[in-house]
């Protein structure tokens, strides 16, 4: 069991949703109507829809992405184990890291728990190297801290490189 994470304590977890086939926008929209309906859970805050170039194998479509915060008394392998059910539901294949993907689900922090055990790392471990988390999780949670990394807003200014753009005709 992860230390902090008692059974019935109630915590929150940042998570990002992120998708490029098979009409990537409807793909998270449905997606965060999953995430609102979650058992034991609440969503609290769900950012704007971003448009993100790939990132590591570049072939492939542009991502559409999202961060939401929920408040939940799932432990954390527990919700992950949710996320990963909603991703196969979506017709998820995990084939080879950076693949194209018909839904990405990744918590990227769970209260401010620090862990590496049975398939989960918090936090995630390229969160602070991708504006298209930074920049969503800027909008719902500005002054967000990323334990052994630091703030959002000075993390996102280190990824200026990468193509992001807020989708406006959603």
């Amino acid at each position: 069991m992860i230390l902090g994470a008692k059974l019935g304590h109630l915590s929150r977890a940042l998570i990002a949703l992120g998708s490029n086939l098979e009409n990537p926008v409807s793909q998270v929209r449905r997606a965060l109507d999953e995430l609102d309906t979650l058992p034991e859970s609440s969503l609290l805050a769900c950012s704007s829809l971003y448009r993100s170039a790939p990132i590591g194998r570049i072939n492939q479509p542009d991502f559409i992405n999202a961060v939401v915060e929920i408040e939940t008394t799932l432990s954390p392998h527990g919700l992950l184990k949710i996320l990963l059910e909603i991703e196969k539901n979506h017709g998820r294949v995990r084939g080879l890291p950076n693949d194209p993907r018909t839904l990405d689900l990744d918590i990227l922090m769970y209260d401010k728990l620090e862990c590496n055990e049975g398939g989960l790392i918090l936090p995630h471990p390229r969160m602070h190297q991708r504006a298209f988390v930074l920049k969503p999780l800027m909008e719902i949670s500005k002054n967000c801290f990323i334990p052994s990394r630091g703030s959002v807003a000075e993390l996102l200014s280190a990824c200026s490189n990468q193509r992001l753009e807020r989708e406006q005709n959603l």
